[in-house]
């Protein structure tokens, strides 16, 4: 099932990474003057940070009937709601280029984003809802331990972490408090620290949900297991399709995209913290699946190399 790439595939290929923001940045200002009308994505994906949500927005950006946001993560429900809603459909295809495809397909196409923060975020799903309360949602989950460990080696990486990564968590709950009650005081407050710093927080899923599923119906949301599109990525991206009502359709390979091929070679999660995390996450886990109703087999505190 082949179609013409659209101009944001073409864009996304041929401007190099180091001017993206800027350019990105130029033609959403052109697109909120010229059409603040562009439709609304049908298609979030909400979630969780370092679970494989770019490797997942690439893959299904190649499909023809799914039309990708100009870069991956809007942030308008979380850090961008400011920016207000012209602004967010200034990231998404035209209405020619939908009744576009709906010719050439016989069917309507799906515009989409993914921001991982979504899924923590405590104002995203009420912010979601009230505006693209129809949206199906797609939420990666991954290895409650592994996640916080790749989250913190990539905040130490980039300079923005220099806390042992047991200190870091020991440190957590106080950096968050500030940060919610900064949030709780300016409610259009970017939240950059929260996001940052949770780096236990963001495994407690189940609680995260339950916020999501206050706002949508549990058939607006498909919960998969990170490792699981990493394994058998084939099975995953026709789970989603068929979640999505679309012609199925695959890339010609799986690329992993959801880390920088110059990152060295990752050291495993310290014993001593790895042991404390497992035990801490069992009770939010269990939760967890009695909520999905799958039992994802996270509590023998293997590693994983995801």
């Amino acid at each position: 099932m082949g179609d013409v790439p659209s101009p944001t595939a073409i864009y996304k290929t041929r401007v190099p990474n180091r001017y993206r923001r800027r350019v990105t940045e130029a033609r959403v200002t052109v697109r909120h003057r010229l059409d603040a009308e562009r439709p609304l994505p049908g298609l979030l994906v909400i979630g969780a940070q370092r679970a494989g949500t770019s490797s997942l927005y690439k893959y299904l950006e190649g499909h023809p009937l799914l039309l990708a946001s100009l870069r991956k993560e809007t942030e308008y429900f979380s850090g961008h709601y400011r920016r207000g809603e012209a602004w967010y459909r200034a990231h998404f295809a035209s209405r020619a280029r939908h009744a576009l495809l709906a010719r050439r397909h016989g069917r309507p196409a799906i515009a989409f984003e993914a921001t991982p923060y979504y899924l923590f975020h405590p104002l995203a799903p009420e912010r979601a809802a009230a505006l693209t309360p129809g949206a199906k949602l797609v939420v990666l989950l991954r290895d409650p331990v592994e996640r916080a460990w790749s989250h913190y080696q990539h905040e130490a990486r980039r300079g923005q972490e220099p806390l042992s990564f047991a200190d870091a968590l020991a440190a957590e709950p106080e950096r968050l408090a500030v940060e919610e009650q900064r949030l709780a005081d300016d409610p259009l407050s970017k939240g950059v620290r929260l996001n940052r710093y949770s780096y236990a927080a963001k495994g407690r899923y189940a609680e995260q949900l339950e916020r999501w599923l206050a706002h949508f119906p549990r058939s607006q949301l498909l919960v998969l297991r990170t490792e699981d599109l990493f394994a058998t990525p084939r099975q995953v991206l026709g789970e989603i399709q068929r979640f999505l009502d679309v012609p199925e359709w695959y890339p010609a390979e799986f690329e992993n995209h959801s880390y920088p091929t110059a990152v060295p070679e990752r050291s495993p999660v310290p014993d001593e913290v790895r042991e404390r995390l497992v035990a801490e996450y069992a009770p939010h886990n269990r939760r967890l699946y009695e909520l999905v109703g799958r039992d994802f087999g996270w509590d023998e505190g293997a590693p994983n190399t995801v």
